[in-house]
Order: C-alpha cells, then structure tokens, then sequence
C-alpha cells in the first residue's frame, strides 16, 4: 500500500506554493501533517515528544525526531514506507557515551537545521503556532521572519490524490463490513460494550485478511447512545452500563482508519416493531441526510450541504431538536477541516471528502441520524460508505 511517488508530488507542490508565497522554508511539526508530508507514522506525541520536518524551497527535507522512533524510523525507511533520509534525533535520557542533543534542545535544532540549509534570512512559514522554536528563531536568526502557512498543508489536504482516497475506499468497505456485524450482533439484553468490542475485533480480523501485509488499521466501533441515551450527540463519552431493549433506538457508529485514513460510517436502528413516532423522526432524519448527500457536487458552497439538510428539519417541525452542524471534513483526520460547515461558504472542489450526518435528538426519546463518508464529485456525490438506510434493513427482530 505505500507509494513514495505520492510523497516527491507533495513535495513539488508545497514548493510551488512556497514560491508563490515568497517563503524559503515550510516548518512542518503537527503529527498529521508530518505524515502527509513524510509517509512516516508518528509513533510520538508532538506536545509530549517534539518532531519537526524542514522543507526547503531548493534542496532535500529534513526531520527531528525523538529517540524513542529510532528504530521505527529505521523499520519504515528499510520497508519504503517513508522517504526522507535526512534525520537528526535528540534523547530524552542522559547517557554517559556518545551524548546528544536533548528535549529542551529541539529548537536549537530547528534553527541549526535551517542555517545548514542555507535559510538564513527572509521569510518562512509554520504549519501550526510553536511559540518557542519562534523565539529562539527571533535571537538566533533575526533577519529570518515566521509567517503563519497553515493554509499551504490544509489546502492540500483538502483535495484528496488517488492514493488517499483509494485507502478511504479501503477504510469505507471495512466500515460497512462492520456495521453489518453489528446489525447480526445485536440482542435485547446486551451492552455497548459487548458490542462495541466484538466488532471492532471482526472488523480488524477481516482487514488482516483482505491486506495480510503492511496495513496499520484502527476501530472505532459501538453505539453512541442507546434508547433515550442516543439523543446525546456524543454519548458514548459517558461511562453507563445500559442494556439494549426493545423500543430502543440505537445510534450506531463504525470509523476504520486504514494506514492513517479515516472512513465514518453510521446508521440509526431500531429494536423491534418501530412505533409511529419512531418512523416519524427516522424518516426525516434520512431524507435529511439525502439532500445533503445531493448537495456534495463541484461548484457548490460546504454550507449548501448544512442547509438543504436542516431545511427538510426544519420544515418537518423538528428544527429545535437539532444540536449540531451536517457533518466535517475527514481523511488523515477523523474531524478535520472543514470543521464549520453551517458557516463555510467556499466552493466545493471534486475529491474534497466530507461525512454528511444531520441528527435529530429528541430527549427522553432518542437519537435519529445516519452519516455517509462523501467524496465530492464533478456532476454527483460519490459516497464511499454503502451499508444500507432502509426503515427495514435497521429493524431488528426483538
């Protein structure tokens, strides 16, 4: 699955927009963009564990990275999974023998990096706010101005390539693989939990079969509530033992991250004969969600997706029970730009990705919502996720 073509075409890229920009330099720390930049894996946390990646205008890249990924860097550079050569690393415990640089000298080291390539004055951009490789940056460099360049990586990363959006197809088919599982798993009488797990594992069990070699696969599987509980958005982030039951609505999520990309996949079930009230919200939870799939063409605004969604909301008279914007960007990140939707008036371009997941939350009552992985497409949407949104495929038997 690794392709470090993909990696030499970013790297043109940036340097275009770092001419356009009139920057000698792009400094790269956030832990997403370093892969998307390198192709290597972050095995660290940038707050707890600083990385950075120097990009010059002319020349070869350069990284610092901890001792902790000396080894993993190794592993992965011999495997081709990542292509830059160039690594210097600090320690982060005292050694006796063949002493180097430590923690508090990372931004020595990105001020050493950047006079060894030549970037001694000028301008140059950061991916994200690092105040103290700025500061050091101002004593030690001062004829070297920083510049804030988070827009060159986020419009990027906005526009998927092939390779990327091969590996959310990828992602997609495995998610719908396990909300599958998870409509054969569910039982009156049992939890979350239970199932959550059980899930995830199926889920993981099939991607070692359909990728048996280099595939890095995380799961995230569950319900993000059941019965009343499923009108909070965001449920699952409180800790409760509920058991399924009948007349339950359950809102059930499935995101597969395959070799660091994301696919999101939801759909609302119901336990049991649904009641009128039941059918009521669920069928205009998912013509919602249709009209804001239809909204995900070229030449349309992020924001036309918010609207035509909470417009079927709305004029059903359900406008008060909605808490939360359409959907958001997803790829490298499972949320990532765009992240304001309702607000977001740019134009769309084809193969920015997008979920679609208006809700309706009814307190005491449930949650109603299905979300759809969406590539943005020339004359249609192009949805990746594929598990069906029938009233009777989301009944089960109870």
């Amino acid at each position: 699955m690794y392709n470090l073509d993909v990696y030499k075409r970013r790297m043109n890229r940036i340097r275009e927009f770092l001419s356009k920009s009139e920057l000698s330099a792009l400094v790269v720390f956030d832990s997403l963009n370093t892969i998307y930049v390198s192709g290597f894996f972050l095995d660290v946390e940038p707050w707890e564990r600083p990385v950075a990646t120097v990009i010059p205008i002319d020349g070869e890249p350069s990284m610092i990275l901890n001792e902790l990924s000396f080894n993993h860097y190794r592993y992965g550079l011999e495997k081709g999974a990542h292509w830059i050569k160039d690594v210097v690393f600090y320690d982060e415990h005292p050694r006796l023998t063949g002493r180097r640089y430590y923690t508090k000298d990372f931004p020595f080291l990105v001020c050493r990096m950047l006079e060894d390539k030549g970037v001694v004055k000028g301008s140059i951009g950061f991916d994200v706010d690092n105040s103290a490789v700025k500061s050091f940056i101002k004593m030690h460099l001062p004829r070297v101005e920083v510049y804030d360049a988070s827009w060159i990586l986020r419009e990027m990363r906005l526009v998927k390539d092939e390779y990327e959006l091969d590996l959310m197809r990828k992602a997609a088919e495995l998610a719908d693989y396990g909300l599958e599982k998870m409509r054969e798993t569910i039982e009156v009488g049992l939890s979350n939990v239970e199932i959550g797990h059980k899930v995830a594992y199926e889920i993981a069990k099939e991607a070692a079969k359909r990728y048996p070699s280099d595939v890095s696969i995380e799961v995230s599987a569950g319900f993000t509530g059941t019965g009343p509980e499923g009108a909070m958005p965001h449920g699952w982030r409180m800790p409760n033992g509920r058991r399924i039951q009948k007349g339950d609505t359950l809102l059930a999520g499935v995101g597969v991250r395959l070799n660091c990309y994301w696919a999101e996949d939801e759909r609302t079930f119901i336990v049991g004969k649904p009641s009128e009230k039941h059918v009521k919200f669920f069928e205009v939870a998912t013509k919602a969600q249709e009209c804001g799939i239809s909204m995900c063409v070229s030449g349309r605004r992020v924001s036309d997706i918010d609207a035509a969604a909470l417009k079927v909301i709305e004029d059903a008279g359900f406008g008060d029970y909605v808490f939360h914007r359409t959907g958001h960007g997803i790829g490298l990140g499972g949320h990532e730009y765009w992240h304001d939707m309702a607000f977001n008036h740019r134009i769309m371009k084809p193969n920015m990705v997008t979920t679609v997941e208006p809700m309706i939350c009814v307190y005491g009552f449930g949650g109603f919502r299905h979300s759809d992985t969406v590539v943005i497409g020339e004359d249609k949407p192009i949805v990746l996720t594929k598990f069906p949104k029938s009233l009777e495929a989301l009944t089960i038997p109870a």
